[in-house]
């Protein structure tokens, strides 16, 4: 068997069905997502902070932003 694969147990803890991970497959952090696909368990860590690294990642945009107050009445006209 390759380190991507291994037989574990199932097993009962109140009325919840688990399984004790390997540590070869232990997840980083303390959350994740679990989805099921035909008979298939998908466990997905959740991963928190990973937005603004990627953001830094991307080039600065170089199109100028539209103007969209350009069409509204100045506040000073507005009647509350």
């Amino acid at each position: 068997m390759s380190t991507r694969e291994r037989h574990v147990r199932l097993f009962r803890n109140g009325r919840n069905q688990a399984l004790r991970i390997p540590r070869e497959f232990e997840l980083e952090g303390e959350e994740a997502i679990i989805r099921k696909e035909g008979d298939r368990l998908i466990v997905e860590p959740i991963r928190k902070g990973k937005l603004l690294a990627l953001l830094a990642t991307l080039d600065t945009l170089t199109e100028p932003f539209p103007d969209i107050d350009e069409d509204l009445p100045p506040l000073d006209d507005m009647q509350l």
